[in-house]
């Protein structure tokens, strides 16, 4: 076991020593003031309130008390409490830099006061000083990190050994261990708010993190699923082209050999791309998604949807133009049920019991959708807290309008109800030649 000898003694003092002061002068770099971040104006205003109030009660409080029981002078007993309780603006910005300038002052005046002590003083600090060194304390133990904090508690009780070890008349006097004991709780409560505050804030920080993530989640669970429905719609025009590329030999007579060639190519080019979509689907496919190995609903299903959705309590009507359901492409039928199936859930979940229509009609090249419900019974509760949705209403509604280069408007009405009104074109949006 190696011997601590006089030297390493020194060293190690001298290592403490060069913390305690770096602790001590370097600062947060944080300048606003305190409370200064809230959105409340009188918020912001109460630190400055609080300087003032402590002016106007400590200065003529601690000037009376030195010069009545401690017998100093005016002018001295003024500069003293002064330059005690001025740092205290200071304090609300920077904290470290005020307490250099009241810890010197309350030595000073210690150093006084011990050479004009009466009896019925307290020595070596007056309770106006104690007062607003306290609170300067308060406002570094809410700004300064936990180092600087512990280096000023520490300062604090050596500066009061010093001074009351050369104030030998009175070195038993309670102040001092009433100021070491004081500022040390003051401190530690002062570093607890802040460090709540900052775990709050750190908490705040990482749910909006979280709900980002959690909407990127939701887009990119939509977007696959989407994709995962829209396969069967491909897959079946990829299947009538090798079907038909395949047959065109046999369908059509004279077909030239270089032809026939060719539309054999196609079919096998055909078989080639529904092998890849496989392949991409199982990649898309969740384990639990083997329920959408069905076909894919479209126009025809509606009429189906809204009575399943009239069973569950919500009264729906549907009006569909005659003959639609053959002229809207695969793809955008499915966008269209699904649209009209999420607004149906949002209904029941949010306006249960609520009177809804369900409108589709064509206007020239464009799918005209209407969903609008009136607003819920007032004897009804809505079930938003105890029915759990997917997670997805708008964003999938958004983003299955998107895939045919429609436009999506929804929002309250004036009566209380809801609206979702969809505009899709019939026609297949055209690739723009590069």
């Amino acid at each position: 076991m190696k011997t601590l000898t006089a030297a390493d003694a020194r060293r190690f003092a001298a290592r403490q020593l060069r913390t305690l002061r770096q602790n001590l002068t370097i600062s947060s770099e944080n300048e606003t003031p305190l409370l200064g971040n809230s959105r409340r104006r009188w918020v912001r205003r109460i630190p400055f309130a609080v300087a003032i109030i402590l002016q106007a009660s400590l200065i003529p409080s601690g000037i009376a008390t030195l010069v009545g029981f401690y017998g100093l002078v005016l002018p001295v007993a003024a500069a003293l409490t002064v330059a005690q309780t001025t740092p205290l603006f200071l304090a609300i910005t920077r904290p470290l830099a005020a307490w250099w300038i009241s810890a010197p002052t309350l030595v000073l005046t210690a150093a006084i006061t011990a050479r004009h002590h009466q009896l019925m003083g307290s020595w070596p600090w007056t309770a106006p000083m104690i007062i607003a060194y306290l609170f300067l304390l308060l406002a570094l133990g809410l700004r300064e990190r936990r180092a600087t904090v512990v280096s000023v508690w520490i300062a604090t009780f050596l500066l009061t050994v010093l001074t009351t070890t050369l104030g030998l008349p009175r070195a038993g006097d309670g102040t001092t261990v009433l100021l070491i004991a004081l500022s040390g709780a003051v401190l530690l409560l002062g570093w607890a708010v802040q460090d709540r505050a900052v775990a709050r804030r750190l908490l705040t920080e990482q749910e909006q993190i979280s709900e980002v993530e959690r909407e990127r989640r939701t887009l990119l669970e939509e977007r696959a699923r989407i994709a995962r429905e829209l396969h069967d719609v491909v897959a079946h025009h990829m299947s009538v082209i090798a079907v038909q590329a395949a047959s065109a030999p046999y369908r059509i007579q004279g077909v030239p050999d270089d032809a026939a060639e060719e539309f054999t190519a196609i079919a096998g080019t055909a078989r080639e791309s529904l092998a890849e979509m496989r392949r991409l689907l199982g990649v898309l496919r969740s384990e639990d998604a083997s329920g959408e190995k069905a076909p894919q609903p479209g126009v025809a299903q509606l009429a189906q949807l809204v009575e399943t959705v009239g069973r569950a309590g919500v009264p729906a009507e549907l009006t569909v133009d005659e003959g639609l359901a053959e002229l809207v492409p695969q793809a955008v039928g499915l966008s269209v049920y699904r649209i009209v199936q999420e607004a149906l859930a949002n209904v029941v979940r949010h306006a249960p019991g609520a009177r809804t229509w369900v409108s589709l009609s064509a206007d020239g090249p464009e799918l005209r959708l209407t969903v609008v419900n009136a607003p819920p019974s007032q004897h009804t509760e809505s079930l938003e807290a105890s029915v759990e949705g997917t997670g997805h209403g708008l964003v999938g509604m958004r983003e299955r309008v998107r895939l045919v280069d429609g436009r999506l408007d929804t929002g309250p009405l004036p009566d209380g109800g809801f609206k979702v009104a969809a505009v899709l074109p019939l026609d297949p949006p055209q690739e723009t030649p590069v």
